[in-house]
């Protein structure tokens, strides 16, 4: 299974956040310092806003956060949020299935129990573990050409 770039970039921008829970940090920031489109970051963060796992605050001196803690944001979930399609084949998606032998096939049970396993196992970690002991993580991003994150009021 290969993960698109748009969920790539989603764990990557939740992962910035995550490094910065202090700080408001911009999309043209975090496009900058990976390297990626800023209309592309935007429309991840709006369906990740959406989903209930970054606040965005607009205005002068706005940026995004983390909308919970990373503990409770679990790669799985993000995966099923950003993925468009889980379909392994054509016969998982019973609207657009041609297969002529998806009757007498056993691929699919097959392929659904991977799909099913390898979902569980992202289920089991949450951006928290993957900040685990982030020190390296953290010093990689604010070394990177663009990371000027604004701290938070208060």
């Amino acid at each position: 299974m290969r993960l698109t770039r748009y969920t790539d970039y989603a764990l990557r921008l939740l992962m910035f956040l995550g490094t910065h829970p202090d700080e408001l940090c911009t999309i043209q920031q975090i496009a900058e310092v990976y390297g990626i489109s800023k209309n592309h970051l935007m429309k991840i963060t709006h369906q990740l806003g959406q989903a209930g796992y970054v606040e965005t605050l607009r205005g002068r001196g706005g940026g995004l956060r983390l909308a919970k803690p990373p503990s409770r944001i679990r790669v799985g979930d993000v995966i099923r949020v950003t993925e468009e399609d889980l379909d392994l084949v054509e016969c998982f998606n019973k609207d657009r299935n041609s297969c002529v032998i998806t009757k007498a096939c056993r691929l699919q049970g097959v392929l659904s129990e991977a799909l099913d396993a390898y979902l569980a196992v992202l289920d089991r970690y949450s951006l928290e573990d993957l900040l685990a002991d982030d020190s390296a993580l953290r010093s990689l991003l604010s070394n990177l050409p663009g990371n000027e994150a604004r701290r938070l009021p208060g």
